[in-house]
Order: structure tokens, then C-alpha cells, then sequence
């Protein structure tokens, strides 16, 4: 049963419920948003060949397409090409880079991290047409490697962000020390630095991962026939034919991100 917490004594009864309003609309808006997620899941399991309710069967054909269409194949193994190298390289150009603003004193530094924070404020669809002119010069459009670099840039601030958060309650004293010992900068990166940052590195590559696994826009814009994701093929779907396959792949993304992101939170009650 719902039990009413121990309120102070100077706490009166419109304080108390003030309190519950609070609450209720808290509630209230986190079902709202969780209902179109919630909505999609039952749909992938409907025998039906439309996305409607109410539904009169249940078959897991859906997922039995998605596992078996050359389309689908090809989609979620360039997600899992992309994602997992992009995150890479997001990661340690985003832990160096919150190494140097958090070690160093400079009079632009304050103009270097709004810069490097940036791909988290400018519009995606700017990103993309920007990057999609930069890169046809260069060849790199329909290609790979386009697609991992701007991934990683998209990820990256949230490496940034993470770890610099993570840097701000980091006793250099460790450091001196390792170093007064004979370590090598190197060494105590890796035996005494990253070890106490890990927390706070793991989460934002978790960030970048998931920005560059959920990410389309830039997609639609960079990749070719041969480099299209996930996300990409979904709004493929969705715009020539719409079926319940994508129900299944999208009830199979929800699952995968809601792991990550109890990942982190589990990572968050580490670090505390």
C-alpha cells in the first residue's frame, strides 16, 4: 500500500499537499512519455500484417522475419560495425581531450570546451548537411569511415562531459605520488588515473554508444547502400512500407537501450 513518508512538524497540510501534486504530475508525465514506447511493444507480437489494436492474434513471425531478411541482417550488422568503433574512438579522443581542459589553465579554455560540447547543442540535420559537403570532397561519403568519424564526434562531448565531472573530484595527489615513485606518466595513466575515472569513462562511452546506435539523421545524409543501419532501415520502412517487422526491431531497440542505461545507473551507484 501507498504510505505517506514522516514529514517534519512544521510541514502543514498544504505543504503536504503540495508534496503529493508534486508527485502525481511527476507520475503523470512519466507516463505520457512512456506510453508510445509501451504502445509499439505489443504490436511486434500481432499475427497481423498492420500495425493496428486490438489485436486479434499473437505469433512471433515479425521476429522471425527480422532474423531472416537479407535487409535486416545487413542493417544490424553495420550497427554493430559503426556503433562499436565510433564509441571507440569517441572515447579516447573524448577522455584525452578532458585530460588536457582538466590539467590545464589557458585563456581559451573556455571557448575549447563549449567547442568540443558543441555537436550536443547544434541541430543534427546541420551536422549533416555541413559534414556531407566537407566529406564529398574528400570521398568519404557512402563509406565507413565517414560515417565512424561523425559518429564520434556526436559521441565524444558526452565523454567529455562525463569524465570531467568524474576528473573534478580526483585527488592528484595520486599522481604526484606515482610519479615521485618512478612511474612514468603512462603507467600512472593507466595503473592509477583511469582506474579512479573508469566509472565516469564508462559511462560516456555508454553516451556515445548509444547516440551513435540511435543516431539516423546523419545516416540518411553520409551512407550508402552498403552502410545502412538500423535506425536507417527503420525509416525506410516506415516511409515505403509499413510493417510489424518494424515493431519487432523497434521493441528489440528499447530493450537494448533500457539495459544500457540501467548499466549506467548501476555504474552511477558505484562511483557514489
Amino acid at each position: 500500500m501507498f504510505k505517506l513518508p514522516d514529514f517534519p512538524a512544521y510541514y502543514g497540510f498544504f505543504d503536504k499537499l503540495g508534496w503529493l501534486a508534486l508527485r502525481l504530475g511527476s507520475l503523470l508525465v512519466l507516463v505520457f512519455l512512456l506510453l508510445p514506447v509501451l504502445v509499439i511493444m505489443p504490436l511486434s507480437f500481432s499475427d497481423s500484417t498492420f500495425l493496428a489494436y486490438p489485436i486479434e492474434g499473437w505469433s512471433l513471425r515479425w521476429y522471425e522475419e527480422m532474423f531472416h531478411a537479407d535487409e535486416w541482417i545487413r542493417a544490424t550488422k553495420n550497427s554493430f560495425i559503426v556503433a562499436p568503433l565510433s564509441t571507440l574512438l569517441a572515447t579516447v579522443l573524448g577522455t584525452l581531450a578532458a585530460m588536457g581542459l582538466a590539467h590545464t589553465r589557458f585563456l581559451a579554455k573556455g571557448f575549447v570546451t563549449s567547442l568540443l560540447i558543441s555537436p550536443m547543442v547544434v541541430p543534427v540535420v546541420v551536422v549533416a548537411v555541413s559534414t556531407y559537403l566537407y566529406f564529398a570532397k574528400l570521398g568519404l561519403n557512402d563509406s565507413y569511415l565517414g560515417l565512424i568519424l561523425v559518429h564520434a564526434a556526436l559521441g565524444a562531448p558526452f565523454v567529455v562531459t562525463t569524465v570531467l565531472a568524474t576528473l573534478q573530484s580526483f585527488n592528484q595527489n595520486l599522481v604526484k605520488a606515482s610519479l615521485s615513485l618512478g612511474a612514468s606518466p603512462l603507467t600512472t595513466f593507466f595503473r592509477v588515473t583511469l582506474p579512479v575515472i573508469a566509472p565516469g569513462v564508462i559511462s560516456g562511452a555508454l553516451f556515445a554508444f548509444a547516440t551513435s546506435f540511435d543516431e539516423v539523421v546523419v545516416t540518411l545524409f553520409l551512407a550508402g547502400p552498403d552502410q545502412v543501419t538500423l535506425p536507417r532501415q527503420m525509416f525506410t520502412g516506415i516511409r515505403e512500407n509499413i510493417s510489424p517487422t518494424i515493431a519487432a526491431v523497434a521493441t528489440l531497440l528499447i530493450l537494448f537501450t533500457t539495459s544500457l542505461m540501467l548499466t549506467l545507473e548501476w555504474l552511477r551507484g558505484r562511483r557514489k
